[in-house]
C-alpha cells in the first residue's frame, strides 16, 4: 500500500500526479489499516468533513486546530462507519506529536534540514495551508521550553504543537471545500515508530517562521504593518 495516497508537486517539493492518485485513491478502511497495522498508530473516525465559512477555524475554538470541523465519533472505527465522507483522525500525544507550520515555512525548512542531512520524518500538508511534520511524543509538553533554550520564547511564531488531548486529520481525509490532507513525507520504517525528537528540526522551523513573518510584515503597507 505504499502508492495508496499517489503523488503531486508543492512547491520544489513531490506528492502524486493527479492522475496516479485518482487511479490509487485509498478509502478511510484502507488507510485506517495500513495506519494501526503497518506502522503500529492509532486512529479514530471524525465527523464528516462539511463546508464552512471559514474552514481553518472550528467550532472547539482550538487555536489552529488541526482537524477543523473532523472532531472524534465516540466509539467508531473506520471499518465500521464507511463511507465517502468518514474522515480519519490521529490522536498526537502517543505515539508522535504534531509540529504545525505555515507551508511556505515548513516547506523552506524541510528543503534545508534535508540538505544539512537531517532525518526528518513523515510530514503532512494539510489544504488549509499547513505543514505538520510527526515529532516524538512530549514535544507538546515541552514546547516552551525548547523555544526558551533556542532562545525563540519572546518571538511571535506562527508554530504550534498539538499533542495530548488533540486530533491530527490522516490522508485521505477531505476538508470540505478545501481538498484532501496528503502525505509530503511519507511513514518509513525507520521513523513510523521512531519519529526524530523535536530539538531537531525546531531551531529550523521557528527560523523560517521568523523570517516568514518578517517578509510578511516586510510587504505590508506601513499603516498596516503598525
Amino acid at each position: 500500500m505504499d502508492n495508496l495516497f499517489g503523488e503531486l508537486r508543492l512547491g520544489g517539493l513531490r506528492l502524486a500526479p493527479l492522475g496516479a492518485r485518482r487511479r490509487t485513491r485509498a478509502t478511510a478502511s484502507q488507510a485506517a489499516a495500513e495506519y494501526t497495522g503497518r506502522w503500529g498508530w492509532a486512529v479514530v473516525v471524525g465527523e464528516p468533513a462539511r463546508a464552512t465559512t471559514a474552514p481553518d477555524r472550528c467550532h472547539c475554538a482550538t487555536p489552529r486546530c488541526a482537524a477543523p470541523g473532523l472532531h472524534p465519533v465516540p466509539g467508531g472505527t473506520p471499518a465500521a462507519r464507511p463511507g465517502p465522507d468518514v474522515s480519519v483522525l490521529f490522536p498526537t500525544g502517543r505515539a508522535f506529536d504534531v509540529l504545525d507550520v505555515p507551508e511556505a515555512a515548513g516547506l523552506q525548512a524541510l528543503v534545508r534540514l534535508e540538505r544539512m542531512g537531517t532525518q526528518v520524518g513523515p510530514v503532512l500538508a494539510a489544504p488549509t495551508g499547513r505543514l505538520q511534520f510527526l515529532v516524538a511524543p512530549g514535544t507538546a509538553r515541552r514546547l516552551p521550553d525548547l523555544l526558551y533554550r533556542m532562545g525563540w520564547d519572546d518571538a511571535a511564531l506562527d508554530l504550534t504543537c498539538h499533542g495530548e488531548g488533540s486530533f491530527v486529520a490522516a490522508p485521505p481525509t477531505v476538508l470540505a471545500g478545501l481538498g484532501p490532507v496528503r502525505w509530503l513525507r511519507r511513514p518509513t520504517r525507520d521513523n513510523a515508530g521512531c519519529p526524530p525528537e523535536a530539538r531537531l528540526l525546531l531551531g529550523t522551523l521557528a527560523y523560517a517562521c521568523h523570517r516568514g513573518r518578517e517578509r510578511t510584515a516586510a510587504a505590508e503597507p506601513a499603516w498596516l504593518a503598525s
